[in-house]
């Protein structure tokens, strides 16, 4: 009894101990990651850029003598050069969309132009148009005044949502810095996340994992989220240059389109529809018609250069992941969503398919020991 006593308390002493580790272990997690919290889009978006960007660091670092820190620090110079001219242009008529939409939201006065006479010689629709182009500019200011109460409350939501693509462009160029000097560090890295992953999922496991996440991070991150960043500032150039009213904004729907694989001349269409019905024919508009189609389409020729294979993520995940990364995210959760949910999809559906061998039933031969009871049973009779 009192051993049973001894061993009781040893239990419940064991186990407390347990409990107060865990809970300590707890606390210092939930403490850490609070102090963490304000840089992690920064962090992740920066550890994306350096895993996409290292393959094109080891082809570098052949030709600078293998300096990591010179490698790193040249690609993030030419792609901070690079992305600073369009990025600028971008940013700069986001500010004006918004500026001017929030000062016709205050006045609750909206005008629309009177059309181009040019209009109603378009074959077949040209008349309809023109009429109908024609009413809205004489009667439409009545009927969207009675609106203008409902129309402010979802106009203020939206601009106020677009507001944060400044400070999301900022985040990306810190990001990239950061991401340099991960990419000056990528072999230390490489070995690091080999150890966890393997520390976690076991030594067969680990590498194949590490792999995984590798792999689909930089399918996804270039061949949807690249493809439609690269998309997105060739078409908003040429937006900017030519004068269209809200081309930084145009510009982010063409953004969200590629990533959500939609074909951008469903945008770039009616904008060359209403550069041609506002300005007219000439050299300008014509260049521009072609150059707006032929970046509408740039994406059927970046992919293969990008990517070389499909995605093996469905899409419905991609878009998933860039709707609710950027609610919840804003800007910078637009990119971070989709390239973090196909590796949470690629992984979950690796752990589903390593299902454990199954289990074969071997028969083995059991002496009969029944004359040994029948003689037991003879010594030792009832």
């Amino acid at each position: 009894m009192l051993r049973t006593n001894i061993s009781a308390r040893a239990l419940s002493g064991g186990l407390l101990d347990v409990l107060i580790r865990a809970g300590l272990i707890t606390v210092l997690v939930l403490f850490c990651f609070q102090i963490f919290h304000p840089f992690l889009n920064l962090m992740i978006w920066a550890v994306i850029l350096a895993i996409t960007l290292y393959p094109l660091h080891k082809k570098v670092r052949g030709k600078m003598g293998g300096k990591d820190g010179r490698t790193a620090t040249l690609i993030v110079f030419v792609a901070v050069a690079l992305l600073m001219v369009p990025i600028y242009l971008l940013g700069t008529s986001i500010s004006e969309s918004i500026e001017g939409a929030l000062a016709v939201l205050k006045a609750d006065t909206l005008q629309v132009p009177l059309p181009n006479e040019k209009i109603a010689s378009i074959p077949l629709i040209g008349k309809p148009l023109y009429g109908y182009w024609m009413q809205a500019a004489n009667d439409m200011g009545s009927v969207l005044m009675k609106l203008m109460p409902y129309i402010k409350t979802v106009g203020l939501t939206l601009l106020g949502k677009m507001a944060d693509v400044g400070v999301g462009f900022l985040l990306f160029i810190g990001a990239l810095i950061i991401a340099g000097v991960l990419m000056a560090y990528g072999d230390n890295g490489e070995r690091s996340a080999l150890a966890i992953t393997s520390r976690l999922s076991g030594p067969e496991r680990g590498p194949r994992i590490t792999e995984l996440c590798t792999a689909t991070i930089r399918a996804v991150a270039q061949g949807v989220v690249g493809i439609a960043f690269i998309q997105m500032m060739l078409v908003g150039v040429g937006f900017v240059l030519m004068g269209v009213p809200g081309a930084g904004l145009l510009a982010m729907i063409a953004l969200l389109m590629g990533i959500m694989q939609l074909p951008v001349l469903i945008l770039t269409i009616p904008v060359i529809a209403y550069v041609f019905a506002t300005e007219g024919t000439s050299v300008a508009t014509v260049i521009f018609c072609i150059y707006s189609l032929v970046m509408g389409m740039a994406d059927n020729v970046l992919k293969p250069l990008m990517l070389g294979r499909g995605v093996d993520v469905p899409m419905p995940v991609i878009l998933i992941g860039a709707l609710g990364g950027m609610v919840s995210g804003g800007f910078i959760g637009l990119f971070i969503g989709p390239v973090a949910l196909a590796v949470g999809y690629q992984l979950f559906w690796q752990w589903v398919d390593d299902q454990p061998p199954a289990e074969v039933a071997v028969d083995v031969e059991v002496p009969n020991e029944s004359p040994k009871l029948e003689v037991l049973n003879d010594q030792h009779p009832a």
